[in-house]
């Protein structure tokens, strides 16, 4: 089997490119674009056959080098970064990149797994795969959201082969190292009690007012089991929600890392974890004011309805923020 990833380097790309290893899988093209190279290191303990950059791919599949040569693609490339204000590149890179793509997997029969986004919902408090609930904040969302209904268009005319989206929610794990502001809060919240010794909340992410968030925090190993779930049933295409199907608050992440570390910090003699109510008694949670600039752009409340995956036959259950921030932090202690 050939496949290619793109975005290959990137966070969910290499954690598929890894899954993918460990099943015996190495035919693997990586499509990415190092311009910060750091990236590099997520596929140190990878193997692939073939490295191309980004444009250099798109350019060889119009020119049919790899006509009759791929199996599968999973799009995992674009610019995540939800505060980019250039939409233009916004566009042309997470939605002309992607159609161009799908037009080649269609006119190959080459199985398409595509990673969509929950910042196709917007403020809406209903997370299901359905037209009416989604209504994105920022470009970055736009950008999710026109590409799932073209999707959604050659779907209902009958694709030649599988179109599978996945609306990723909060991921969080380990090879996010290089995203810096755009990594996960788990990640953020490591690096702050390493530095500090304490972890800082925006004070409407707590549990002492009336604005306390929540979000669907989702481990990035659920995410790559998913995408190979769909990989092994070509027969099954559609857009899906994938996140743990529970909310959880910043607090249950903060107190979920504090823990690891301290668990970590102290392994010849653990001790209790600690309640939230503790951590802030010995300051090591403290609350910060809300930035001016995420106002209005920013999802103060996310739940994947995940009805859709578990009718698709996707039984395996999520890890809790509990369960994969403890794992998480383990790999972080040993990696950054």
């Amino acid at each position: 089997m050939s496949i290619v990833v793109t975005g290959a380097a990137g966070f969910i790309g290499s954690n598929i490119v890894k899954a993918l290893n460990e099943r015996g899988v190495k035919e693997i093209i990586a499509v990415d674009n190092l311009t910060k190279a750091d990236k590099f290191k997520n596929l140190i303990d990878c193997d692939i056959v073939d490295y191309l950059d980004k444009q250099d791919f798109i350019e060889r599949i119009q020119a049919g080098h790899y006509d009759g040569e791929i199996d599968a693609v999973f799009h995992e490339g674009a610019c995540s970064d939800t505060m980019e204000s250039d939409g233009r590149y916004m566009m042309e890179n997470n939605y002309r990149y992607s159609m161009i793509l799908l037009d080649w997997c269609q006119d190959q029969d080459v199985q398409f797994l595509y990673a969509s986004s929950a910042a196709t919902y917007g403020s809406t408090a209903v997370f299901k795969e359905e037209r009416q609930y989604e209504g994105p904040l920022n470009v970055y969302g736009y950008s999710k959201f026109l590409f799932d209904q073209i999707v959604r268009q050659r779907l209902a005319k009958g694709a030649s082969s599988q179109i599978v989206g996945f609306r990723y929610f909060n991921v969080y794990g380990p090879r996010e190292t290089h995203k810096g502001r755009m990594a996960s809060v788990a990640f953020h919240h490591f690096k702050q009690f390493s530095a500090e010794g304490k972890v800082k909340l925006f004070e409407a992410s707590h549990g002492y007012d009336n604005g306390g968030q929540m979000r669907d925090f989702v481990f990035v190993d659920d995410v790559a089991k998913v995408n190979l779930f769909f990989l092994d049933h070509p027969e099954k295409s559609g857009i899906f929600n994938l996140g743990s199907g529970r909310s959880q608050s910043f607090n249950d992440v903060a107190v979920a890392t504090v823990n690891g570390c301290l668990r970590a910090k102290d392994a010849a003699s653990p001790v209790a974890p600690l309640t939230l109510d503790q951590l802030r008694a010995q300051g090591l949670l403290e609350y910060i004011p809300f930035p001016e600039a995420l106002k209005g752009k920013y999802q103060a409340f996310t739940e994947a309805d995940l009805t859709r995956l578990r009718a698709a036959g996707y039984a395996a259950p999520m890890a809790t923020v509990e369960e994969g921030v403890s794992r998480y932090v383990a790999w972080l202690e040993q990696n950054v």
